[in-house]
Protein backbone atom coordinates (compact mmCIF):
# COMPACT_ATOMS: atom_id res chain seq x y z
CA UNK A 1 0.00 0.00 0.00
CA UNK A 2 1.33 3.41 -0.93
CA UNK A 3 1.81 5.93 1.84
CA UNK A 4 3.07 9.48 2.14
CA UNK A 5 6.80 10.05 2.47
CA UNK A 6 8.11 11.89 5.54
CA UNK A 7 11.24 13.75 4.51
CA UNK A 8 13.51 15.70 6.87
CA UNK A 9 14.94 18.84 5.27
CA UNK A 10 18.42 20.03 6.24
CA UNK A 11 19.72 23.50 5.37
CA UNK A 12 23.48 23.92 5.06
CA UNK A 13 25.11 27.31 5.67
CA UNK A 14 28.89 27.68 5.97
CA UNK A 15 29.13 23.90 6.28
CA UNK A 16 26.83 23.75 9.30
CA UNK A 17 23.20 22.82 9.86
CA UNK A 18 20.97 25.88 10.27
CA UNK A 19 17.34 26.85 10.85
CA UNK A 20 15.74 29.85 9.16
CA UNK A 21 12.49 31.78 9.52
CA UNK A 22 10.99 33.11 6.28
CA UNK A 23 14.34 32.29 4.64
CA UNK A 24 16.15 34.80 6.89
CA UNK A 25 18.59 34.83 9.81
CA UNK A 26 20.13 31.34 9.58
CA UNK A 27 20.71 30.03 13.10
CA UNK A 28 23.29 27.29 13.68
CA UNK A 29 21.71 24.18 15.17
CA UNK A 30 24.38 21.52 14.78
CA UNK A 31 26.49 19.27 12.61
CA UNK A 32 24.71 17.90 9.50
CA UNK A 33 26.53 14.55 9.68
CA UNK A 34 25.19 13.98 13.19
CA UNK A 35 21.71 14.87 11.95
CA UNK A 36 22.00 12.32 9.14
CA UNK A 37 23.00 9.64 11.66
CA UNK A 38 19.93 10.45 13.75
CA UNK A 39 17.60 10.21 10.75
CA UNK A 40 19.20 6.92 9.78
CA UNK A 41 18.18 5.54 13.16
CA UNK A 42 14.70 7.09 12.90
CA UNK A 43 14.18 5.34 9.54
CA UNK A 44 13.25 8.50 7.63
CA UNK A 45 11.90 7.75 4.15
CA UNK A 46 14.19 10.20 2.42
CA UNK A 47 16.40 13.21 3.13
CA UNK A 48 16.63 16.59 1.42
CA UNK A 49 19.82 18.59 1.92
CA UNK A 50 20.00 22.11 0.52
CA UNK A 51 23.10 24.30 0.54
CA UNK A 52 21.67 27.81 0.87
CA UNK A 53 25.04 29.49 0.15
CA UNK A 54 26.03 27.99 -3.22
CA UNK A 55 23.61 29.75 -5.58
CA UNK A 56 23.75 33.07 -3.73
CA UNK A 57 27.55 33.11 -3.84
CA UNK A 58 27.61 31.65 -7.38
CA UNK A 59 29.96 28.84 -6.37
CA UNK A 60 30.06 25.16 -7.34
CA UNK A 61 28.52 22.57 -5.07
CA UNK A 62 30.86 21.32 -2.34
CA UNK A 63 31.44 17.84 -3.77
CA UNK A 64 33.53 16.64 -0.83
CA UNK A 65 30.79 17.58 1.61
CA UNK A 66 28.13 15.99 -0.60
CA UNK A 67 30.20 12.79 -0.80
CA UNK A 68 30.38 12.71 3.00
CA UNK A 69 26.61 13.10 3.20
CA UNK A 70 26.02 10.30 0.67
CA UNK A 71 28.45 7.96 2.44
CA UNK A 72 26.75 8.47 5.80
CA UNK A 73 23.13 8.37 4.62
CA UNK A 74 21.30 5.03 4.64
CA UNK A 75 18.16 6.58 3.12
CA UNK A 76 17.62 8.03 -0.37
CA UNK A 77 19.28 11.45 -0.52
CA UNK A 78 18.29 14.53 -2.50
CA UNK A 79 20.82 17.38 -2.77
CA UNK A 80 20.22 20.93 -3.97
CA UNK A 81 22.32 24.07 -4.13
CA UNK A 82 24.51 25.64 -6.79
CA UNK A 83 23.68 23.21 -9.60
CA UNK A 84 24.05 25.13 -12.87
CA UNK A 85 24.47 22.48 -15.55
CA UNK A 86 24.24 18.83 -16.58
CA UNK A 87 27.86 18.05 -15.70
CA UNK A 88 27.40 19.12 -12.09
CA UNK A 89 24.19 17.10 -11.79
CA UNK A 90 25.96 14.03 -13.19
CA UNK A 91 28.87 14.43 -10.78
CA UNK A 92 26.55 14.67 -7.77
CA UNK A 93 24.68 11.53 -8.83
CA UNK A 94 28.03 9.75 -9.27
CA UNK A 95 28.81 10.46 -5.60
CA UNK A 96 25.92 8.24 -4.53
CA UNK A 97 23.15 10.83 -4.30
CA UNK A 98 19.80 9.55 -5.60
CA UNK A 99 18.27 12.90 -6.61
CA UNK A 100 19.45 16.39 -7.51
CA UNK A 101 17.29 19.43 -6.84
CA UNK A 102 17.42 22.56 -8.97
CA UNK A 103 15.69 25.91 -8.61
CA UNK A 104 17.16 28.96 -10.35
CA UNK A 105 18.49 26.77 -13.18
CA UNK A 106 14.95 25.63 -13.97
CA UNK A 107 13.73 29.22 -14.02
CA UNK A 108 16.57 30.79 -15.98
CA UNK A 109 17.63 28.00 -18.34
CA UNK A 110 14.76 25.53 -18.55
CA UNK A 111 16.19 24.14 -21.78
CA UNK A 112 18.74 22.34 -19.58
CA UNK A 113 16.02 20.25 -17.95
CA UNK A 114 15.49 17.74 -20.82
CA UNK A 115 19.26 17.22 -21.01
CA UNK A 116 19.44 16.38 -17.31
CA UNK A 117 16.36 14.16 -17.52
CA UNK A 118 17.84 12.30 -20.49
CA UNK A 119 21.11 11.71 -18.62
CA UNK A 120 20.09 10.84 -15.05
CA UNK A 121 16.40 10.02 -15.47
CA UNK A 122 13.31 12.00 -14.54
CA UNK A 123 13.06 10.16 -11.21
CA UNK A 124 16.36 11.74 -10.18
CA UNK A 125 15.48 15.36 -11.02
CA UNK A 126 13.59 17.49 -8.52
CA UNK A 127 12.60 21.11 -9.00
CA UNK A 128 12.24 23.15 -5.82
CA UNK A 129 9.91 26.13 -6.21
CA UNK A 130 10.19 28.80 -3.51
CA UNK A 131 6.91 30.71 -3.38
CA UNK A 132 5.49 33.64 -1.47
CA UNK A 133 2.00 35.11 -1.29
CA UNK A 134 1.55 38.38 -3.14
CA UNK A 135 0.80 41.22 -0.75
CA UNK A 136 -1.52 43.21 -3.01
CA UNK A 137 -2.81 40.89 -5.69
CA UNK A 138 -4.01 37.35 -5.15
CA UNK A 139 -1.82 34.38 -5.95
CA UNK A 140 1.83 33.57 -5.41
CA UNK A 141 5.15 34.68 -6.83
CA UNK A 142 8.24 32.57 -7.45
CA UNK A 143 11.59 33.42 -5.86
CA UNK A 144 15.11 32.04 -5.82
CA UNK A 145 18.46 32.81 -4.13
CA UNK A 146 17.02 32.44 -0.62
CA UNK A 147 14.02 34.58 -1.45
CA UNK A 148 16.06 37.55 -2.66
CA UNK A 149 15.27 37.23 -6.38
CA UNK A 150 11.70 37.50 -7.63
CA UNK A 151 10.50 36.22 -11.01
CA UNK A 152 7.65 37.47 -13.16
CA UNK A 153 6.94 33.94 -14.36
CA UNK A 154 3.43 32.73 -13.50
CA UNK A 155 3.51 29.87 -10.99
CA UNK A 156 0.87 27.89 -12.90
CA UNK A 157 2.60 28.40 -16.24
CA UNK A 158 5.97 27.43 -14.81
CA UNK A 159 4.58 24.19 -13.39
CA UNK A 160 2.91 23.44 -16.72
CA UNK A 161 6.29 23.83 -18.44
CA UNK A 162 7.98 21.55 -15.89
CA UNK A 163 5.45 18.82 -16.66
CA UNK A 164 6.22 19.13 -20.38
CA UNK A 165 9.96 18.96 -19.70
CA UNK A 166 9.55 15.70 -17.77
CA UNK A 167 10.60 16.75 -14.28
CA UNK A 168 10.26 13.82 -11.89
CA UNK A 169 9.22 15.62 -8.71
CA UNK A 170 8.14 19.05 -7.49
CA UNK A 171 8.94 20.48 -4.06
CA UNK A 172 6.87 23.51 -3.07
CA UNK A 173 8.72 25.53 -0.45
CA UNK A 174 6.62 28.21 1.26
CA UNK A 175 8.67 31.27 2.20
CA UNK A 176 5.78 32.64 4.30
CA UNK A 177 5.59 29.46 6.37
CA UNK A 178 9.31 28.64 6.59
CA UNK A 179 10.35 28.08 10.20
CA UNK A 180 7.11 29.53 11.58
CA UNK A 181 5.79 26.08 12.60
CA UNK A 182 2.12 27.09 12.40
CA UNK A 183 0.99 24.67 9.71
CA UNK A 184 1.24 24.15 5.96
CA UNK A 185 -0.41 26.28 3.30
CA UNK A 186 -3.23 23.83 2.52
CA UNK A 187 -4.76 26.01 -0.21
CA UNK A 188 -1.44 26.19 -2.04
CA UNK A 189 -0.87 22.43 -1.70
CA UNK A 190 -4.30 21.60 -3.13
CA UNK A 191 -3.85 24.00 -6.01
CA UNK A 192 -0.44 22.68 -7.03
CA UNK A 193 -1.54 19.06 -6.74
CA UNK A 194 -4.36 19.77 -9.20
CA UNK A 195 -1.81 20.94 -11.78
CA UNK A 196 0.76 18.17 -11.73
CA UNK A 197 1.11 14.54 -12.70
CA UNK A 198 4.35 13.87 -10.81
CA UNK A 199 5.13 13.27 -7.12
CA UNK A 200 4.90 16.43 -5.02
CA UNK A 201 6.37 17.40 -1.68
CA UNK A 202 5.33 20.30 0.56
CA UNK A 203 7.90 22.09 2.71
CA UNK A 204 7.38 24.95 5.14
CA UNK A 205 5.15 25.19 8.21
CA UNK A 206 5.24 21.87 10.05
CA UNK A 207 5.16 22.47 13.78
CA UNK A 208 3.43 19.31 14.97
CA UNK A 209 2.32 15.89 13.78
CA UNK A 210 -1.21 17.32 13.62
CA UNK A 211 -0.02 19.70 10.90
CA UNK A 212 1.32 16.73 8.96
CA UNK A 213 -1.95 14.82 9.40
CA UNK A 214 -3.98 17.85 8.34
CA UNK A 215 -1.96 18.23 5.14
CA UNK A 216 -2.35 14.55 4.24
CA UNK A 217 -6.06 14.46 5.10
CA UNK A 218 -6.85 17.61 3.12
CA UNK A 219 -4.59 17.10 0.10
CA UNK A 220 -4.02 13.37 -0.21
CA UNK A 221 -0.96 11.30 -1.00
CA UNK A 222 2.04 13.62 -1.19
CA UNK A 223 5.48 13.96 0.33
CA UNK A 224 5.75 15.91 3.58
CA UNK A 225 9.06 17.60 4.30
CA UNK A 226 9.88 19.04 7.71
CA UNK A 227 12.77 21.21 8.81
CA UNK A 228 12.25 22.87 12.19
CA UNK A 229 9.92 20.11 13.42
Amino acid sequence: MLRARLIPSLLIHKGGLVKTVNFKNPKYVGDPINAIKIFNEKLADELIIMDIDASVKNVEPDYKLISNFATESRMPLCYGGGIKNLEQAQKIISLGVEKVAISSLALERPEEIPKIVSSIGSQSLVVVIDVKKNKIFSGYSIYSHNGSKKYKTSLDKFIEELMIYGVGEIVINSIDNDGVMEGFDIFLAKHIKSLITTPMTMLGGAGSLNHVSELLDEVGLIGVSCGSL
